[in-house]
């Protein structure tokens, strides 16, 4: 379903939202991948945040990417096989940085946009972080099913916006 125009001239709030979530993004220094996200408290905007270094340390653009390889077992038609995963340690993630900007008594019941999938951990610390909802656009599949099923459990609700597409400004390839 396509993004609706209110009034036949304003964007609808998810588009808002997300359009300002992806212009946030466009912040990263990440090579690999911009992420933005926002907090929002009913059309309110109390927070935004992007993926990057620690401040006042080296980011990638700089040092490189601090690339991990991890192993995890995952399971597809009943066969159980080994993955391989590679991350950067270097950088804090988007929704990271969020939680670490905001106070809880203003994510209390709030959602959060975020241009990317939220990856496992990021997904734990939403899920304890007050939040009500978390709406995304690009699909993260390394951690997809347990995100899901983690946010089903704890009673968020989470939004994939498939057919939004982000304001040009903030346009980049993703290396998965």
């Amino acid at each position: 379903m396509a993004p609706e125009v209110q009034d036949g001239l304003r964007k609808d709030w998810d588009t808002y939202f997300m359009d300002i979530a992806y212009m946030v993004s466009t912040r990263s220094r990440c090579p690999r991948r911009h992420v933005g996200t926002v907090l929002v408290q009913g059309k309110k905007l109390l927070g935004t945040a992007y993926n990057g270094a620690p401040m006042g340390v080296a980011d990638c653009s700089e040092d490189g990417c601090m690339i991990v390889e991890e192993l995890e077992m995952q399971v597809e038609d009943g066969v159980e096989r080994m993955i391989k995963k590679q991350r950067c340690i270097r950088t804090i993630h988007a929704e990271q940085n969020l939680l670490l900007f905001t106070d809880r008594i203003d994510r209390e019941g709030s959602t959060v946009y975020v241009t990317d999938q939220p990856c496992w951990t990021c997904a734990n610390m939403l899920a304890n972080s007050g939040v009500k909802e978390v709406v995304y656009h690009r699909a993260y599949l390394k951690d997809s099913e347990k995100v899901i099923s983690l946010m089903q459990v704890k009673g968020i609700v989470f939004r994939h916006l498939s057919a939004y597409a982000p304001p040009v400004q903030a346009g980049m390839d993703v290396i998965s």
